[in-house]
């Protein structure tokens, strides 16, 4: 039987590409989101190519609730063999713009919703001796970004829960990588670009922060997580894949 993978996130951007790369990899994807129409296109998408893939709506700031859906998973579905952290959201501010609601909300989605998926399926996955978690950071975790000031932190944060991951269970067969994307072009992003005063200028402004002049794909930051998660990548563990078109070169 194929492997499960479970990736939230998954109603749109680089969780849906993701958990569609993988489902041509031949795992059964678990699509974790709070968006159940975007899931169901997610779902679509797969089965139109012969991949299995099942919904589960879930908040992941929600300890009871990540717990029960894990469980839920492992029952209907299959006991995890990849976890894909992608659920993610961001704020345009400094630190004295950011309220204490954005700070809590930032941290709480991309630091801790991680950790509450990652707490509930180790236990499946030390139970099987084997395991990959990919957590996809940002370069905002490695580097400062303009009025960022609660992503940043938040992505910093995870790239450090990763390597503690994969030094605490290295030996129990389980490997924890995060992967660190430059801009995007994802709906998330099309929104803040909807919302500027200028959404031309600044896409142009986005795509130059790239040495090659253009915004990433979601399709080629899911191409990092289907071979992180495969065999080829069974020696990468503990660390910050950089995949941001040189972004941070310079």
């Amino acid at each position: 039987m194929s492997a499960v993978a479970v990736v939230t996130g998954a109603a749109s951007g680089i969780g849906r590409a993701a958990a569609v790369s993988l489902a041509r990899d031949g795992h059964r994807v678990a699509l974790v989101d709070l968006d159940v129409a975007g899931l169901a296109e997610t779902r679509a998408r797969i089965e139109g190519f012969g991949g299995k893939a099942q919904e589960f709506e879930l908040d992941l700031c929600d300890p009871l609730a990540v717990g029960s859906v894990t469980r839920e998973i492992a029952v209907t579905f299959g006991a995890p063999e990849v976890l894909v952290n992608v659920a993610g959201i961001g704020v345009a501010a400094t630190v004295l713009e950011t309220s204490d609601e954005d700070w809590g909300r930032v941290l709480a989605v991309n630091l801790t919703g991680p950790f509450l998926t990652t707490r509930a399926t180790l236990p499946l996955m030390l139970d099987r001796g084997r395991g990959v978690i990919v957590n996809i950071a940002s370069v905002g975790g490695l580097v400062g970004l303009s009025r960022r000031a609660a992503y940043c932190a938040s992505k910093a944060g995870l790239i450090g829960l990763t390597r503690a991951i994969a030094v605490d269970h290295a030996r129990d067969g389980i490997r924890c990588v995060a992967i660190c994307p430059g801009t995007v072009e994802t709906e998330w992003v099309g929104k803040i670009l909807a919302g500027a005063p200028d959404p031309e200028a600044a896409r142009a402004a986005m795509a130059a922060r790239q040495l090659d002049g253009r915004m990433g794909t979601p399709d080629e930051i899911a191409a990092m997580v289907s071979f992180v998660a495969g065999p080829e990548g069974r020696f990468i563990n503990g660390a910050a894949l950089v995949v941001d078109g040189g972004m941070t070169a310079v």
